[in-house]
């Protein structure tokens, strides 16, 4: 199978202007009907791109909008705009998503959704989230789950293995998004909580993944008790934690009606991924996250 179709789904929730930077429409129909500059670009290997595909590569380049939103195209960001430092990264991202089987139509709708998004930066309030990693890092990554989305399940070694890669230069908050399709994820969401009160978020975020959707009160509190939590303490933290579960469910419903379009906008899914305020949109795969980690942290240093 592909690998851009392999990696996790979504689990959603229960239903009750001109851009300043694009190329003018002609200049695009141009790059799409005329002859296509083919020249080989400097420290970019297509040679697992052949045929068709490496025709396409080149015919995205000279089409597609710069990612750095210059009146210009991304082959011109690449070849001659030093200071668009995440052309090199978004014509890798092209080449990857054609030798992964990516169809042209497929690459050009990717590519949109990463580098010609119109929504505005998201704000989110970490404050009180569980977190893994520095403050301070350069990309901050924000994934809204629920414990029995079986989604999230698979997300979560794929999320953990990127953030592992790229050590102090990311930094992992968990906001709790129970999604109303099963009876006990909030009671998950506040567990977590609660263990990450006693410095055991961790232990116990693999624990309620590891048992899901076995997530009752007696059951999370078995939890916590093979986990070595205070008992007393883990009562009164859980209790307290229902209202902090339905903040960061409030955050995530505004987040995903900020960055979401038609009927997608009422049915927000899991597992939803913040890259330094701005949704993921790539496929929720290792080898994409990383690359899109990996610019983020090139254009913040």
């Amino acid at each position: 199978m592909p690998l851009l179709l392999v990696g996790a789904g979504a689990c959603e929730k229960k239903t009750p202007q001109t851009d300043p930077g694009a190329i003018a429409a002609k200049d695009r129909a141009d790059a799409l009907s005329g002859p296509v500059d083919s020249t080989p670009l400097p420290g970019i290997d297509v040679s697992k791109l052949a045929g068709e595909k490496q025709k396409a590569f080149y015919k995205l380049l000279a089409s597609l909008k710069s990612p750095c939103g210059k009146p210009q195209s991304l082959r011109v960001s690449f070849t001659s705009d030093s200071a668009c430092k995440r052309a090199p990264f978004a014509v890798r991202y092209v080449a990857a998503l054609l030798e992964d089987e990516g169809t042209e139509t497929i690459v050009r709708k990717e590519y949109e959704a990463k580098y010609e998004s119109t929504f505005p930066p998201v704000k989110l309030d970490v404050s009180k989230a569980p977190r893994v990693g520095n403050n301070d890092a350069l990309v901050r990554l924000v994934e809204f789950y629920d414990y029995a989305c079986p989604h999230c399940r698979e997300f979560k070694p794929m999320l953990e293995q990127v953030a592992a890669a790229h050590g102090a230069n990311v930094v992992e908050y968990y906001m709790m998004f129970p999604l109303g399709r099963w009876p006990d994820s909030k009671s998950a969401a506040q567990a977590a909580l609660a263990a990450n009160a006693q410095g055991k978020f961790k232990e116990m975020h693999a624990m309620l993944f590891a048992k899901a959707p076995m997530h009752g009160k007696e059951a999370v509190t078995a939890y916590a008790k093979e986990l070595g939590l205070d008992p007393a303490k883990f009562e009164a933290d859980y209790t307290a934690a229902a209202a902090q579960v339905e903040l960061d469910r409030a955050q995530g419903d505004a987040a995903w009606a900020a960055t979401t379009m038609g009927e997608e906008k009422q049915n927000p899914s899991t597992p939803a991924v913040y890259f330094n305020d701005r949704k993921y949109e790539g496929p929720l795969n290792p080898k994409y996250i990383g690359m899109w980690i990996d610019e983020e942290i090139a254009v913040n240093r």
